[in-house]
């Protein structure tokens, strides 16, 4: 484990180095992330103007969901859209025989080589609004404490089955739009999940589960979170984990090389 963080470390510190020489780029993203941000209050704006609420959720709550939501797109901009994507790319270019040959778990390799600072002005706005919204509800450090545990959950699921999507290129190659649809489905993260009809919230709870990554973190923030689904994140992390690292294994021994 050691070894392995000071690997990470490194990974990190030459990512940064890289990116860093285009540093026009951050201020660019953080522009781009305050016109996502504005886009998204307005279109929960568009709800609320007229008095009308998402049943149990106050206008105030349901900002706590976007921040969330603009912190998971953060998340997802830094960490995980620069080294999933290029699984295809790798596949693709028959790279990836040259990351099975190093002395490294393949799948730690592809999941941190890299990371994106661009994403973090999303991150950091997402955190803003969050605070923002529980300054207005009075929320305390325990209340900060509880969504730590779904959050991170929520967090391991997405980068599981975007693992998943990417492993699969092996079979199908070209897969960006796959990854592309998913993040397309995710923008109902935005929003709480009482938004939606009966079979919307089925589908984004029980197929895609993006209840859990926005809507379940931010009811454990608010408190009234029940436990039922406190385990349920913490289950369907930890199976998704494990079926990622069983379908890479799976995926690998249909792997050919660029050679054969």
């Amino acid at each position: 484990m050691p070894s392995y963080l000071r690997i990470l470390g490194l990974f990190w510190r030459t990512a940064i180095a890289a990116e860093m020489e285009y540093r026009l780029n951050f201020l660019l993203a953080a522009l781009s992330s305050i016109g996502n941000l504005a886009g998204s209050l307005f279109g929960l704006f568009l709800f609320y103007r007229t008095g009308y609420t998402f049943r149990d959720w106050s206008w105030v709550e349901a900002l706590v969901v976007l921040g969330i939501f603009t912190l998971l797109q953060g998340f997802c901009s830094t960490f995980l859209a620069p080294n999933l994507n290029s699984i295809v790319r790798q596949v693709q270019q028959g790279t990836l025989d040259f990351v099975l040959l190093k002395p490294i778990n393949s799948q730690f390799w592809l999941s941190v080589r890299t990371l994106s600072p661009w994403g973090i002005p999303d991150i950091f706005f997402g955190c803003l609004l969050v605070g923002y919204a529980g300054n207005h509800l009075g929320l305390t450090l325990e209340n900060y404490g509880w969504v730590l545990l779904p959050l991170g959950c929520g967090l391991i699921s997405l980068y599981s089955i975007w693992f998943m999507l990417g492993a699969t290129s092996i079979w199908f190659v070209k897969i960006y739009n796959v990854t592309e649809v998913l993040r397309g489905l995710l923008e109902a993260g935005r929003f709480p999940m009482v938004a939606y009809p009966s079979a919307f919230r089925f589908f984004f709870t029980f197929v895609i589960p993006v209840a859990f990554l926005t809507t379940v973190p931010s009811e454990a923030l608010l408190g009234r979170s029940e436990i039922g689904w406190l385990i349920g994140a913490v289950g369907l992390a930890l199976g998704l984990l494990f079926s990622a690292n069983a379908f890479w294994k799976l995926a690998l021994r249909f792997y050919t090389s660029a050679s054969s």
